[in-house]
């Protein structure tokens, strides 16, 4: 079994003021599993991204929604963001200089999408070990608890692997964490578009249907140092890992593609959606 040979254990981020996040944030984000929201971003840039993001799932046509995935090594716009150094200083304050982008996907909630997200823990679904990946959370609209913003259970990416079941309402996954109501209080991930949230792998999260008039996009980004190890050969050959910053170690990791059309190229992996 691959949860044998992971390492699911949460290791906190060295206490002290970083690049960007202050010794008390850092200690939030030990604490709470999360920390948020910071400004990357500005207006007119966030304009260019989601231009650039929407082109490309309207290049996808009818999937393009949730069809952008893992494309970071393969679209030059994806490599530029997921590389972008005022992203990367936030992420050095939690997994160190050695950086590795190994997934990224786009998203995006339509008005009056039906499908929830149900509670669930990112690492339960990755062949990786030890659980050192640190999700950033791109608003790429504004997002807040009335178009399904994502939610957070604080405390939670402490426990382990948590229990699961199978869920029974329309939803994106076809299990959930079990009793995640007895957890604790949600935290809703209120965002403006530009600004980013980080969470830990193991932290339970998800979001509900979006009811409102309004679309929900963020961008997921998925960075981790290069101790972590993939545990599945079979799974190895989906990830295409992209270096960030500092050494890559023993990853195998891919040059800045010359192609920015996602119409000449598809994504090599598929993994979880928030």
């Amino acid at each position: 079994m691959i949860e044998d040979m992971q390492d699911l254990r949460f290791v906190p981020a060295v206490q002290e003021d970083g690049l960007k996040l202050s010794a008390r944030q850092v200690a939030d984000y030990n604490a709470q599993g999360f920390v948020q929201p910071f400004d990357v971003f500005s207006a007119s840039e966030i304009v260019h991204i989601r231009r650039y993001l929407d082109q490309l799932m309207a290049d996808l046509g009818p999937d393009g929604a949730y069809g952008v995935n893992c494309y970071q090594a393969r679209l030059s716009g994806l490599w530029d963001i997921a590389t972008n150094p005022r992203i990367l200083d936030h992420v050095q304050d939690i997994i160190g200089p050695d950086i590795l982008c190994w997934a990224t996907a786009v998203l995006s909630k339509k008005p009056h999408d039906p499908k929830a997200v149900p509670w669930h823990q990112d690492a339960s679904f990755w062949a990786l070990s030890p659980a050192r990946t640190v999700t950033v959370w791109l608003a790429i609209d504004d997002a807040d608890a009335e178009n399904s913003a994502m939610r957070f259970i604080p405390g939670t990416h402490n426990q382990g692997a948590l229990d699961v079941q199978a869920t029974g309402r329309e939803a994106v996954f076809h299990k959930e964490t079990a009793n995640a109501e007895a957890l604790g209080d949600p935290f809703t991930n209120t965002l403006k578009a530009g600004q980013i949230s980080l969470h830990a792998d193991m932290l339970v999260h998800g979001s509900l249907a979006n009811r409102s008039d309004r679309r929900r996009c963020g961008l997921t980004l998925r960075y981790c140092p290069p101790s972590v190890r993939i545990t599945d050969p079979a799974w190895a050959k989906g990830v295409e890992a992209i270096l960030c910053r500092g050494d890559a170690g023993d990853w195998v990791t891919h040059p800045r593609p010359d192609n920015d059309d996602i119409k000449l190229t598809q994504s090599p992996h598929v993994v979880g959606n928030n």
